[in-house]
């Protein structure tokens, strides 16, 4: 073998050798870019495991945060049960302390409904009484001008036997008779239009001499009436009245007149308002009334319509209302304008019922649009009295 060997050519070995130094430094040069390879590989799976574990320890702190925040909801949570426990147990008290008043409340309502019946029962009763004393105060007014007309009949007789000559008594109105010497309030008769007409004459009030149109103070005449029968008049004149509108418009057209309106309220406090120009037209001119000069204590300006309203009752609705007819809604006959502030008119309530009630006796600027008036008395005099 080894003459063998020996026997090879030296350039056959030298290339052999050669190419084996080449065969290993290809190997080595593979191994060295596998080696790289593997060292790239081996970095990124490094780095993935980084950003793996740095995941993971955000995850766990985030985990852990939740757990508290969960923890702090249910510590909340509990704390809530228990205060709602508590509310729930003071809602409870409070529901039986509340049914406990209710029921409570429900004994005061019934025993305060039976007090206001019984209370009731007596306006009820002094309601009466007031009307039957009312009815005797008529009718002892009708004594009292009876026997004013006695005196007058005796005083005539007197003169008549003294060899004066009779006197005629023919008076134009009340302040004309008061002039005359009669200084008691009651009937007495006037001509008006050529007419004898009874009167109810106030001697006392602000000087006497007074003229009533109209009177209210208990209730015993109703005055929702007719255009007719407010023109003419209705009711007694010793009690509750209306004069007439004629009546009114012929006495008034003998001169310049006043008018004073007389108010009392249910504390019995009195008030008045005045106007030194009281004018009133004729039926054609649908009774318009005219007013200038206003004072008085029932309030600082005047409650009745000044500048020519017109008359108006249920059955002629002649007011400024374009859409409603405030007679029928106020009830009476009134200078309404358009509604306006005063109804005296209107239905008269007793006391404990005269609270709002728009339809009642109102003088809006005296006690307001709602309150409604124990009596009213409306008179007119001679301005120059």
């Amino acid at each position: 073998m080894k003459p063998d060997i020996a026997n090879i050519p030296p350039h056959v070995v030298h290339n052999q050798t050669a190419t084996m130094l080449e065969i290993g430094t290809n190997l080595l040069t593979h191994t060295a870019e596998q080696t790289r390879k593997l060292n790239v590989v081996e970095a990124k799976v490094l780095n993935q495991t980084s950003r793996i574990e740095i995941q993971l320890l955000e995850n766990s702190l985030s985990t852990n945060k939740l757990e508290k925040e969960l923890l702090l909801q249910t510590t909340e949570i509990s704390q809530l049960r228990a205060k709602n426990s508590r509310l729930e147990s003071k809602v409870q008290k409070l529901e039986s302390q509340q049914r406990g008043e209710l029921e409570g409340m429900k004994e005061e309502k019934n025993r305060l409904q039976s007090v206001v019946r019984t209370q009731m029962a007596a306006i009820d009763a002094l309601e009466r009484q007031l009307r039957v004393a009312s009815s005797n105060n008529t009718a002892l007014q009708r004594q009292q001008a009876q026997l004013m007309e006695s005196v007058h009949t005796l005083i005539n007789m007197v003169a008549t036997t003294t060899g004066s000559p009779p006197r005629t008594q023919v008076w134009r109105d009340c302040a004309d008779a008061y002039k005359s010497g009669y200084s008691v309030s009651g009937l007495y008769h006037i001509y008006i239009g050529n007419r004898s007409e009874p009167v109810y004459c106030d001697m006392e009030t602000a000087g006497g001499g007074w003229t009533v149109f109209q009177r209210r103070f208990n209730g015993s005449v109703d005055f929702q009436r007719s255009w007719r029968e407010y023109k003419m008049g209705f009711g007694d004149v010793l009690g509750e009245h209306w004069l007439g509108n004629e009546a009114l418009f012929l006495l008034t057209s003998q001169g310049q007149y006043s008018l004073r309106v007389e108010l009392k309220d249910w504390e019995g406090n009195p008030a008045h308002s005045q106007y030194d120009r009281f004018t009133l037209t004729n039926e054609r001119q649908q009774y318009r009334l005219y007013l200038r000069g206003y004072s008085g204590t029932a309030g600082t300006q005047s409650s009745l319509a000044s500048h020519g309203t017109s008359f108006s009752t249920r059955d002629q609705d002649n007011d400024n209302c374009d859409h409603c007819k405030c007679a029928l809604m106020l009830t009476g006959g009134w200078w309404f304008d358009a509604c306006g502030f005063s109804n005296l008119n209107g239905i008269y309530y007793t006391v404990g019922h005269n609270i709002r009630k728009l339809n009642g006796i109102k003088w809006h600027h005296f006690r307001g649009p709602s309150y409604s008036l124990r009596s009213t008395s409306m008179m007119v005099r001679p301005y120059d009295f």
